[in-house]
């Protein structure tokens, strides 16, 4: 098995980019929600579409770059066969998106996608810490999939959110993580870090920048 080509992703993702500054249809898209987000989501005075913009940009353009950082590191610790199958519904989102995205301008399209590709890594991650105390790649994006499930909307995005649950079950079901390569991982990990993973691959730690308080 290998993993699906992540350029047609950034091509795809280039070419929504491109139309999206022809139309603006995003932005004008965002300046209705952006009244309409929860309270603990703080936006720049003024400038919350545009903000928000950048955001769901950038949030669309981590999937294949956290995607190629994680299978670089699997494949490097021989447990990539195991994790490829994960990775390549996260891309076949994008390529072959399901038939509950619905029929938005490409960004618009591109970030439901993105949102069930990010909920697929950040499950797994979360399976894998309570399965052996450690993430599969040091990332959290927790915060800004709460901000894009905000953005989405209910309840569009909890039935994104059931169909990862779906697809993660079945397939960590198929694809456990388990064997001597997996174990070797952890240990390597638990006693040295992330410091190496971090260094080479700088997504895995980028900030997305809009803030998020929950208040008491």
């Amino acid at each position: 098995m290998c993993l699906k080509p992540l350029d047609e992703i950034r091509a795809l993702i280039r070419r929504a980019k491109a139309r999206d500054i022809e139309t603006g249809r995003l932005s004008q898209v965002l300046e209705q929600r952006s009244a309409r987000l929860h309270e603990a989501i703080k936006l720049p005075p003024d400038q919350a579409a545009p903000a928000l913009r950048d955001f769901v940009v950038r949030y669309i353009e981590h999937v294949p770059e956290f995607v190629g950082a994680i299978d670089a590191m699997t494949r490097e610790a021989g447990i990539n066969h195991r994790v490829e199958p994960l990775l390549n519904i996260a891309c076949d989102y994008f390529l072959s998106p399901p038939d509950l995205v619905q029929d938005h301008s490409q960004l618009e399209a591109l970030l439901d996608e993105a949102y069930l590709a990010h909920r697929l890594l950040e499950e797994v991650n979360d399976r894998f810490i309570g399965h052996c105390g450690i993430p599969l790649a040091p990332m959290d994006t927790t915060r800004a999939n709460v901000i894009a499930h905000e953005l989405i909307g209910e309840p569009f995005a909890n039935e994104l959110d059931q169909a990862v649950l779906f697809s993660a079950e079945l397939l960590l079901n198929e694809y456990p993580f388990e064997g001597d390569n997996f174990e070797r991982y952890i240990e390597q990990h638990k006693s040295r870090g992330w410091s190496k993973e971090l260094s080479r691959w700088p997504c895995l730690a980028t900030d997305l920048e809009i803030d998020l308080r929950f208040s008491s």
